[in-house]
């Protein structure tokens, strides 16, 4: 048996990236899985120790600190998905906005920043406008169901747990999207079991019910899709008419043949069942209509939020061309484009594009155009020629921040001011860094999106350097 080494009533001392905790020893820094939080005394035993830290796991509590609140979840502490909910929200800040100084200062190398204070989530249960479940065969079994001589039934709708890609764990309350979901997913789950429909083995990509997406708008409107592992006609049939007829508040249903060995369903056809094709999204007095394979922000309370620093960030006159980056379906390009001259939207995904252009119809926005492709092929000399060079510009890139060569393409164009977008601030800091040769990162300031999780969209705002 391995001999791991141990830690002794030990004080946790911080938090550390992706939501862990960590204790600081003499020899290094041990980060901590598990439900911990600062200032508990714990035992702590090493399961990994690599060069420069080591991972523990707690095996005792001594006593609590005083940075504890109450999980309100029944599902807390198995599922991966609100792994804050035993801290303090104020203290989920504040380790949101330290984050942001760590990131900045050790990885963009930055100084001089004005790092406003983040805007806290005003609605921090049910906040969500999408969520997937997903159906299995092989439900993740508690303890006492392990050691116990009752029977279970194996079949789940609900989440993966943490680490582990084949088990899911049953949801019977999940507090982050609002009504309907609950009882869309449960009245689902319990009718397809009546009905002795097979739940998908992910191991052996074989069963029927694999997947359902439920989008949940601030307009009222309520989106399904149901993802299918087979083409059994009356199954499906039977399955979309039960929803039709017993949850009329549904507004968009749709489905999705999806034989591959994994849920993504970009790449697949979405077939329209009933009711209308997309759900809306209001903000303020804009309407973005929102399609199954259409990116909204998830938190649409928190995405004005966020969209209102980025608009003011702009400092925006009603004389500037701005160009915005990675744009989606156009929702930042809309929301800022009553204040510009001009806005051009730059997209990879075609279909993303589409929509941006149908928004902007939708709303009577005139004085916007969106190109699908490659930003760095995109953005060509010919093109900065004909629609004119960008005095400012709005890019919001993927957690992997921005490729390099569209940060070349940047520090090339040179427009006067950028605003910079991120949903992970250290390929943000990073992206900063290389920037920084030809600007000044003047100020940046986070939006809580995600509360009770590590995560933090982040707003900064770069000077060209004269």
């Amino acid at each position: 048996m391995l001999n791991r080494k141990k830690y002794e009533q030990i004080t946790i001392t911080d938090f550390a990236a992706e939501g862990k905790c960590i204790y600081k020893s003499e020899e290094g820094v041990v980060f901590i899985q598990g439900n911990a939080a600062p200032g508990d005394v714990v035992d702590i035993e090493i399961t990994n120790k690599r060069k420069k830290f080591r991972e523990g796991v707690i095996t005792k509590f001594h006593s609590y600190s005083s940075l504890r609140t109450e999980p309100y979840c029944a599902h807390f502490g198995v599922c991966g998905g609100c792994k804050w909910q035993h801290i303090n929200y104020e203290e989920q800040l504040r380790f949101k906005n330290q984050q942001i100084v760590d990131h900045f200062q050790r990885i963009g190398k930055l100084k001089n920043v004005l790092f406003e204070e983040i805007v806290p989530a005003q609605n921090r249960e049910f906040y969500r406008n999408k969520l997937e479940f997903t159906f299995s065969n092989s439900r993740w079994l508690t303890n006492d169901e392990i050691h116990s001589d009752r029977d279970f039934t194996r079949n789940a709708l609900g989440f993966h747990v943490p680490g582990r890609f084949d088990k899911i764990f049953n949801v019977e309350k999940c507090h982050l999207q609002p009504d309907p979901s609950n009882a869309i997913r449960n009245s689902l789950h319990a009718f397809a079991e009546s009905q002795g429909y097979v739940y998908y083995d992910v191991k052996k990509n074989v069963g029927m019910m694999r997947n359902v997406i439920i989008r949940t708008s601030n307009m009222g409107d309520v989106l399904v899709i149901v993802q299918f592992a087979e083409h059994q006609t009356e199954v499906i049939s039977s399955v979309m008419n039960f929803l039709k007829e017993n949850f009329p508040v549904i507004s968009s249903l749709f489905y999705i043949v999806n034989q591959k060995g994994n849920d993504s369903y970009q790449d697949q056809e979405v077939v329209h069942f009933s009711g209308e094709e997309f759900i809306r999204e209001q903000m303020e007095d804009l309407t973005f209509l929102v399609g199954p394979k259409s990116f909204y922000q998830t938190n649409s309370e928190q995405a004005y939020q966020l969209y209102s620093v980025a608009r003011e960030y702009a400092e925006l006159t009603g004389q500037e061309t701005v160009y915005d980056l990675y744009t989606g379906t156009g929702t930042i390009a809309n929301f800022v484009a009553r204040m510009a001259k001009k806005v051009i939207g730059v997209e990879y995904i075609e279909e993303a594009v589409q929509g941006a252009r149908r928004n902007s119809a939708l709303n009577g926005i005139d004085n916007t155009e969106f190109f699908a492709g490659d930003m760095k092929k995109v953005l060509d000399v010919n093109f900065l020629t004909r629609y004119g060079r960008p005095d400012v510009v709005i890019t919001d890139p993927p957690r992997a921040g921005m490729d390099p060569a569209v940060v070349e393409t940047l520090l090339a164009v040179a427009p006067q001011r950028i605003v910079y977008v991120s949903c992970n601030s250290a390929t943000q800091a990073r992206d900063l860094e290389l920037l920084s040769a030809r600007y000044t990162v003047v100020k940046t300031r986070p939006v809580d999106m995600f509360p009770h999780t590590h995560h933090v969209e982040n707003v900064t705002l770069l000077y060209r350097k004269e």
